[in-house]
Order: structure tokens, then sequence, then C-alpha cells
């Protein structure tokens, strides 16, 4: 497996991009993330987008993450907002969301973000499990989305001696990321 910096308007990109879409849409019944997103919002050093390729050289998997600062809806200065975590049926259960979501947590840090905010829902039972078994504890109450986790919940994980930090404002799950000592 190996994994990669792309652009966001990649052919890859789009296609898994694509795919994710479609399951938003089969899942809640919609017409997927309308978040407006463009490629220059993944390019270093304010942001990033992943894709894992199998052995054969066809993609499998991706994310990325796009700087957010104070915009009157939730974030504030520092923060890195996660975007597009998917991974193909076919790949499932092989770890590649977890090695995506600490390849997307090291590079926010590295460039200087503090916190980590996504969204992610209940018909999202995968997306919720990868982040509970990442040391999170979801709870609070709900945000107005049907399906969205709530504002308000409080999550904690300890990961090589610094602490990351979770809280969900607006639907989003925020995760302050401290540097490690």
């Amino acid at each position: 497996m190996h994994i990669r910096h792309v652009s966001f308007d990649h052919p890859d990109a789009l296609k898994l991009s694509d795919q994710v879409q479609a399951e938003y849409g089969a899942r809640y019944g919609d017409d997927g993330d309308a978040t407006p997103l463009a490629p220059a919002d993944f390019e270093p050093p304010n942001g990033l987008y992943l894709i894992a390729y199998d052995e054969l050289g066809t993609p499998v998997a991706s994310g990325g993450w796009r700087a957010q600062d104070e915009n009157g809806e939730g974030n504030a200065d520092g923060d890195a907002e996660l975007k597009r975590m998917y991974v193909v049926e076919r790949m499932r259960g092989r770890g590649l969301a977890r090695r995506i979501l600490a390849a997307l947590e090291e590079d926010a840090r590295a460039a200087g973000r503090t916190r980590m905010v996504l969204e992610t829902g209940s018909k999202q039972p995968e997306a919720v499990a990868l982040y509970t078994s990442s040391g999170y504890e979801p709870g609070g109450r709900a945000c107005g989305r049907p399906h969205a986790h709530g504002a308000g919940d409080r999550l904690q994980a300890a990961r090589g001696g610094g602490a990351v930090h979770v809280q969900r404002v607006r639907a989003v799950r925020e995760v302050r990321l401290l540097p490690l000592p």
C-alpha cells in the first residue's frame, strides 16, 4: 500500500470523491456533502489531500484536511477541517482510514494547526468506530442535522505522550492537536 499526496482535482481524487458522494447519497437519501471545496484548499501548507493506492496502483482510500480559521460557523483560528475520508468497500477493515487519519493529523500539526474539525453521522458507523477506536468517546446533544453527531461533545485520547482533545461544534467534531513532547 502506498499513500501519496495528490491534488484534490487529480483524476483519482475525483473518482474517489464521486464514490464517497454516491455512498453518502445512498446512506442519507440526499445529494451527499454539498460543502464547496476547491483544489487550492488542500495545497500545503494550508491543507493536504492523500490517496492510498493498492499494489496494482488502484486508488482505494482518500482523505484530506484544509485550513479553517474563525468564520462565524464554529471554526476558530488554527483549525484544520478533515474532508473526504473514504475507503472503497473491498478494502475496508484493513486500517487504511486509520493510517490516512494519522498522516493528516501529523501534517496538520506540522503546519501549525491546533485543532481538527470533522463531521460524521450515525449512518456512517465505520467512521464512528474509527474515531471511537482511536480513543474518542462520542456523546453530547443533537445539532439539527438528522443523522449528524451533535454539538457539545467532548472526547479525549492520549497519543504518544501528547493529548488529543475532541469537541464537537455545529455538527463537527473538533480535535485539538497538541504538540508531542
